[in-house]
């Protein structure tokens, strides 16, 4: 096989593993743009290695793209960006390959936006072992050649990884679709109808709300603790005037979605999401409302909304 055939055979080898690396990278960091960086940087130390020495490529990707990605998590422009307080993990459509595998509770779960964030809480270490393990289903004897440490120290990152996003979780397991669809019907009709009372039963006792601003202009996230309160500023907030359809373009159509495996509300102009509202639901309340509207947060979930296709609007016109 000549030089130019074989690289257009490596470079085959890695687009076949692509969309894996991706996944693994999203997880790591909770932004699709910067798992792109990652899964580029990595193509490029694929290009510049000896591959014939690579035995297997598969298993030699994944820890080159863990260790680009915990590089990334640990540098000093990530830790100002993510400890600012502006910082949440970018939503990503259900359908998107990022997404990755989805077989399992566990897996699903590690990509939604109430781990992603509950990793935040994690060392650089904890969070590639608990994403290896639960997402990925790598053993410990893998995860300690992948990252470079022991069987028992695998273990112990593992451990305390579990125990802090356990500590960290709000409710309980799955939902079913149909199920979490009507509650996000009820929610907006609760915030049609003026009537705060509504939306507060709507909401657990402990429900937390988080936004990055109308049009994702604020410096910091925008929180609300109480059910009174985000009952208040939800009504506020989705009740339509002039300045906010000037403010986003026109006139939105509300479209229901699934998000990082979560219901949501998708405020859409002229085919482009212009801003996003998700949910987790608990125990057929909603435990956890995100409001996100930067344009750079939403750029891939635009990409996956184009290629869908619209759907048919809960409302047409907002």
């Amino acid at each position: 096989m000549d030089s130019i055939a074989t690289d257009r055979f490596d470079a085959g080898r890695f687009e076949a593993s692509r969309n894996r690396l991706a996944s693994l990278a999203y997880r790591l960091l909770g932004s699709a743009n910067d798992a792109e960086d990652a899964v580029q940087d990595a193509f490029l130390h694929w290009q510049a290695a000896d591959r014939e020495r690579i035995r297997v490529p598969e298993a030699w990707l994944t820890k080159v793209v863990t260790h680009l990605c915990l590089d990334r998590l640990r540098s000093a422009r990530a830790r100002r960006e993510r400890t600012a307080g502006a910082w949440l993990p970018e939503p990503l459509l259900d359908g998107d390959p990022m997404l990755g595998p989805a077989d399992t509770f566990e897996q699903r779960e590690s990509v939604s936006l109430a781990v992603l964030t509950l990793m935040e809480r994690l060392s650089p270490h904890e969070r590639a072992v608990y994403v290896l393990r639960e997402a990925f289903s790598y053993s410990h004897a893998e995860i300690a050649e992948i990252l470079d440490i022991t069987e028992s120290a695998s273990q112990q990152h593992l451990h305390r990884a579990r125990r802090r996003i356990t500590a960290g979780r709000r409710g309980g397991g799955e939902v079913a679709p149909a199920s979490v669809r009507g509650i996000v019907e009820e929610f907006l009709a609760a915030a049609s109808s003026g009537r705060t009372e509504r939306l507060v039963a709507l909401l657990t006792d402990d429900a937390v709300a988080v936004s990055d601003g109308v049009g994702g202009t604020a410096r910091e996230l925008l929180r609300y603790d109480t059910p009174e309160r985000i009952a208040t500023v939800v009504r506020a907030g989705l009740k339509p005037t002039p300045a906010k359809r000037r403010l986003v373009g026109g006139t939105p159509a509300l479209h229901y979605a699934l998000v990082n495996g979560a219901p949501a509300l998708l405020f859409v102009v002229a085919g482009q999401v212009k801003g996003a509202v998700t949910f987790d639901v608990t125990d057929g309340r909603i435990a956890m409302v995100r409001g996100i509207a930067a344009p750079d947060r939403l750029a891939r979930l635009n990409e996956s909304w184009r290629r869908q296709g619209p759907d048919t609007p809960l409302v047409e016109r907002w």
